[in-house]
Formats: structure tokens, sequence, C-alpha cells
């Protein structure tokens, strides 16, 4: 169940050939950010082209709660008026992050180093995930945290009254960590350095250096570091959002497995540390390629053009990819179903820890469909079974899950029988336009009680 809502069981079915274009909703990671950094400007912000799901509605509510003025003025349309860094009042209610990862660590950095106090609580997928991954880090700054057995939400972040700046190594590849950190660090005095052995998206250093911030990054024999000059006044910023490669994801993927599919994702944002689903696609076969390659807001972004590939190979995703795809990896063993030969997935021990353990999701209902999975802790393997030899008939339980539900979607379009799961509610949280843009393409995905 969601905790959003009531389950909303979906079933999806053997479709024609998907074709048109898919407008897909704005980038996720970037929608938050432009939210919290807005808040942290002096001025006003003004955002095109924001992802209203759930998650990033819930971070704007927040931002409000902290005392800047969010306002949506419709069709994507918003502004933030800032209250500056170290500005933020103390919220009168506890802070609801719904289902979001990303927005309750950010937020938690944003205001670790504020002299006040705030309660953060979330959905039941939320509440069940760690939260030491960032509140150790914070703790380092003079913050506090107090919450359930585990690190769990619901959880109260006492901020450090007279932070001091750090020096953290991310001992697991985390953009979320990483942006924590950072985000903590605007308020501290002197230089914030935060080192990763492995680089992870990039979108929160290079939003501080659009909002004003002084912030260095050198590749060195220690990995990438990054250097931050704590107590900047942020300048407002106009942003427009690319679009997610992450939702992306699944009307490319959905084209790619579908008989005689043709279909156009404009204007998706193609950063280098996103990007890498796209790069495993072409290596497997995949008919995807690039059109109207272009740079905006200093994100590199093209139109996506993939077609129909019914010869698809399983192929080794190297292990240091990871991180530039890891919310793909659901999506991408969909593909490897339908690829002939293995599909090897390593250095994937972060999709344990996500929404859902999603290696152990994926792997049960594909392994369902007529599937053979091999896991271990930080690897899985998918041997394929060809075009159009997937069987299907399954309900795939989505386990709170958005991507875990819309990959077994995705399935059921090229399965010989419908794939069910127990509950697609989770889908509004990032991609809450997922049925009627599939629908417009030719999809065939009905609500059990339709």
């Amino acid at each position: 169940m969601s905790g959003h809502g009531t389950p909303i069981p979906m079933t999806s079915r053997k479709c024609g050939p998907l074709k048109g274009v898919a407008d897909v909703p704005g980038d996720k990671s970037i929608s938050h950010r432009s939210l919290i950094l807005g808040a942290m400007a002096v001025g006003e912000t003004r955002i095109t082209g924001l992802l209203e799901g759930e998650d990033v509605l819930d971070t704007a509510s927040a931002m409000r709660a902290f005392g800047a003025e969010v306002t949506d003025h419709g069709g994507g349309s918003w502004s933030v008026q800032g209250v500056g860094v170290g500005g933020f009042a103390e919220p009168e209610q506890v802070i609801d992050c719904g289902n979001s990862g990303t927005g309750v660590r950010l937020i938690m950095g944003s205001m670790a180093t504020t002299g006040i106090t705030a309660t953060f609580t979330g959905d039941a997928s939320l509440n069940g995930r760690p939260m030491g991954r960032v509140t150790d880090p914070l703790a380092l700054f003079g913050a506090q945290s107090y919450g359930r057995a585990g690190g769990r939400l619901p959880m109260t972040i006492v901020g450090a009254v007279d932070p001091v700046p750090v020096r953290y190594v991310v001992p697991v590849p985390s953009a979320q960590v990483k942006s924590a950190v950072l985000l903590a660090g605007l308020n501290a005095p002197g230089q914030t350095v935060v080192i990763e052995k492995e680089a992870t998206r990039d979108h929160t250093e290079r939003m501080l250096a659009g909002f004003g911030a002084e912030i260095s990054v050198e590749e060195t024999g220690e990995g990438r570091v990054i250097t931050l000059t704590g107590q900047p006044e942020l300048k407002p910023q106009d942003i427009t959002v690319p679009r997610d490669p992450s939702s992306a994801a699944f009307p490319v993927c959905a084209a790619l497995i579908t008989e005689g599919s043709d279909v156009l994702v404009p204007n998706i944002g193609l950063n280098p540390t996103r990007a890498g689903l796209f790069t495993t696609l072409r290596e497997m076969g995949a008919d995807l390629t690039y059109e109207n390659e272009r740079t905006e807001g200093g994100e590199p972004v093209a139109d996506l053009r993939a077609r129909f590939s019914p010869d698809l190979k399983g192929i080794d995703v190297p292990p240091a990819r990871a991180a530039s795809m890891i919310d793909e990896y659901p999506v991408l063993s969909v593909v490897a179903a339908f690829a002939s030969g293995q599909t090897i997935m390593t250095g994937v021990k972060e999709l344990r820890v996500k929404e859902s353990d999603r290696i152990d999701a994926m792997a049960k209902g594909l392994r369902a469909a007529g599937v053979t999975v091999d896991e271990g802790d930080d690897w899985w393997t998918v041997t394929g079974l060809g075009h159009g030899n997937v069987k299907g008939g399954i309900t795939a339980a989505s386990e709170l899950d958005h991507r875990i539900a819309m990959s077994f979607m995705v399935l059921g379009m090229a399965t010989q029988k419908p794939v069910s799961v127990d509950d697609g509610s989770p889908i509004a949280t990032s991609f809450p336009i997922f049925e009627p843009l599939m629908a417009s393409l030719g999809a065939q995905i009905v609500r059990a009680n339709h």
C-alpha cells in the first residue's frame, strides 16, 4: 500500500507499436534542488518545467514550513522568495516528505547548520529507510538527530548553533549524502570539503555554482574533491528544468521491446552522471539516437529517438557506471529479459536500500514471468529469452516503489500474457502523467476498477 492513499492495482497488456512524442516530466533531482536552493537564496528564484509529482510538492511544502514563500503559478511555473543561507525559521509542524529519500536527506542537510529544530516523517516506505548515512556526517557539523531504532524516521534534527566546517569522505557512492553535506556546509564558516571515490550525479555542484556559491571540483588520487566556501549570499536564478532521464527510461525501454515502435522523447537531460542507461542500451544494440544535442542551464540536453530493437544482446554492465544509472536498473532488467544472453549488473548494492529492495522485487516478478535471474548482495544477472519469448501472466508486488511498478507495466507491453502490479499508486510520486502519456503512445495499461 502507498502511504498516500489506497492501492491501485494496474494491468499492462501486449500492445501494437508505440508511436509518437513522449513529453516526460521535469527532472526530479533538479526540481528538488531548485526549490531548496531558491529558498536559501536572497530574492526571487523563478522555475519553469518543475516536476509536479508528490515528492517535489512535499519539498515545496517543506520550504514553506521553513519560511520561504513558494508560489505555484500553474503549468509547471513556480517562484521561490528565499530567506537566505541560515535564514530558515523553525517549522511549526512535522515535515512530511512522503516517499522521497532525496527530499528528506537534502532538506535535513539544508537546515542542519541553522540553530532550529525540525521533525521529519514520511510514508511507510520512507520511514523504513536508513537515515544514518546522512545524520552521521551532519553530526560532524554539530547537528544532533533523534530517530527510531536503526536511524529511521520519524526523526528530529537539532541544528548546530555554532557549526564547524567538515571534511568528509563519502563511504558509499551517494549523491544524496554528498548533497546533504554540501547544503549543510553552506551555513558553516570556512571550507567544507567532500571527497567521493566514485563520481555521482553532480546537479548540486552545478547548481550551487549557478546560484553564486564559491565551489571547486578537483580530480585527485583521493577521488573527486569538492570544496565549498561557507556562508555565501546565494543569488536567485531563473531555472528551466530539463526533462527527467529517469522518467524517459520508461517510454524509451518500452519502445525498444515493443514491435514496430518509434518514439521521440524531447528535451532530456544527458548529464554524464545520469545518462548511464542510454549508453548501456546502445551497447546492447538498441536503436537509440540523440538528436538536436545542446546545452541548457549548464546541463547537456538532447531529443532521444527510440525504435523497436529485436536483436538486443546481453552485456556486462561495468560497475563504474552504476552511480550514473542506479535508478534505471529495474527497467534495464526488463529490457534484458528480451535480449539474448546474460546481462550482468555488478556494483549495485545501493539498489537494496532504495524505496524497496529493488533487486529482490524485480527478481521475484521476472522469475514468475519465466525469466532466469541470479543475484548476490552486490550483483544480479538476467538471462534473456529473446524477443517474443517472455511469458508474463503474473501479478507482481510493487513494494511501495514507483520504479518497480512502472518497470512491470513496461514488461507487460511485450509479454505473451498480461502483467499486473498489486499497487500502481506510488507512480504518482515521480511520474504523475505516466498512464496518460503511455496511453497516448499506444500502450494498454488499465486500472483494476476500469
